[in-house]
């Protein structure tokens, strides 16, 4: 029998558990193609798919299938009977195999809710069991909390970061999000960098360790970094590990998708030939420590991320184009404001004390004042220190 006129389409199901698929034809159906359906519904149970008969519109249902076992009832019951129009069932058929989101389960595909967080009975007792963050439970940390004194709050601080951390207290600050230089030379302003790894890493953790004296309690340490895959350093690998080794808890790891193809085919390595191909890299990534504990204390008058940000941020793939001004401020590796926005309002509450020890031009800095935080940025340079504070007080004329 030749395919009716109608259409076909899978559209939103009346409840979440079920999808539903749709097909019009130009007629009613017959009596023939009512009976199959109703043999086909009497071999399955309803609670896993059922169908409804509207005028010329046959609804499917459907939440659970058996899928070969379906299709081998429909072939028995359609095989030689020209009273059928096997398209509607093929049509049934073809768009049920459309759809791609499922689980399996006993043979059967699972829709609607299959991909519903698994519930774990007895989860806190378990996690307990097995030690969640076993590396960083014997930490010495203290929870007291010190106050940084007004002469370095809100202030650019032109120096060696190590040097110029010793000077605040322990336990002072909340959050420290940073970027460190990359170490495969690029011209920053204090000169080329590309120091031996050796030296580089000594240098890097010795701030770092200054860094996770400072941040309070409960307080997170957010680094921003771009490993050096040419020199096969997996940095983010590294310094991850220096901060769990130095008892911090690892909460997680933020995939920064830069969008950038520019570098796309620049790199061939081995070309057609396995011998050794060079991967390329679209992304960076943004690794997230706590330090004592998950949970960090706050007014709850104090946060300023909205419902429809932190349904979209905590998806830990984040799509930000790189940042467009580096010729404006003479600096060759920044990150976008977007990206410290968006750090800020998910880990930190307004008027937290904010620090970057590697503040270069002032992004994180300039973030943080407009989001009504407190702030210290420190750079070695002290063009990049001027350039941080004028940006500063651009904001201040702007407001």
């Amino acid at each position: 029998m030749d395919k009716p006129a109608g259409d076909s389409q899978t559209i939103q199901p009346e409840c979440a558990d079920y999808v539903q698929i749709a097909i019009t034809i130009d007629r009613e159906l017959n009596e023939s193609e009512l009976k199959a359906i109703d043999d086909i519904q009497r071999e399955f149970p309803t609670n896993g798919f059922y169908f409804k008969i509207d005028g010329r519109s046959v609804c499917l249902f459907l939440k659970s299938i058996d899928l070969s076992a379906v299709k081998q009832k429909v072939q028995a019951i359609t095989s030689g009977n020209t009273d059928i129009d096997t398209w509607i069932f093929e049509e049934l058929i073809n768009r049920i195999e459309g759809i791609k989101s499922y689980g399996i389960k006993g043979g059967k595909r699972i829709y609607g809710d299959y991909n519903k967080e698994r519930k774990v009975v007895n989860r806190q007792k378990k996690a307990k069991k097995r030690g969640n963050y076993y590396y960083a439970l014997d930490n010495k940390f203290s929870t007291a909390v010190n106050e940084i004194p007004n002469n370095y709050v809100n202030k650019i601080l032109c120096g060696d970061s190590e040097d110029l951390l010793k000077k605040l207290p322990s336990n002072s600050v909340d959050l420290i999000f940073t970027s460190p230089p990359y170490n495969f030379g690029l011209e920053y302003d204090t000169g080329m960098d590309e120091a031996h790894w050796e030296t580089y890493f000594d240098k890097l953790f010795a701030i770092f360790k200054e860094c996770i004296r400072v941040t309070k309690y409960g307080g997170r340490i957010v680094v921003n970094v771009q490993p050096l895959f040419s020199d096969y350093i997996p940095i983010h690998h590294i310094i991850s590990n220096f901060f769990m080794e130095n008892k911090l808890i690892w909460k997680g790891e933020i995939l920064w998708e830069k969008n950038n193809y520019n570098c796309k085919y620049t790199a061939w390595g081995s070309w057609k030939s396995p011998s050794s191909p060079y991967l390329k890299y679209t992304w960076e990534f943004v690794e997230v420590f706590c330090k004592g504990d998950l949970a960090k204390t706050g007014d709850k008058d104090n946060i300023d991320i909205t419902a429809d940000e932190f349904k979209k941020w905590v998806y830990a793939k984040w799509s930000i184009s790189p940042e467009r001004n580096m010729k404006k401020y003479n600096h060759p590796a920044m990150f976008p404001e977007e990206l410290v926005d968006r750090v800020l309002k998910l880990f930190s509450y307004q008027n937290d004390i904010i620090l970057d020890p590697f503040n270069g031009v002032g992004t994180t800095t300039a973030v943080a004042k407009k989001l009504h935080r407190r702030y210290i940025g420190i750079d070695i340079s002290d063009t990049y220190c001027k350039c941080a504070e004028k940006r500063l007080k651009e904001i201040l004329s702007t407001n």
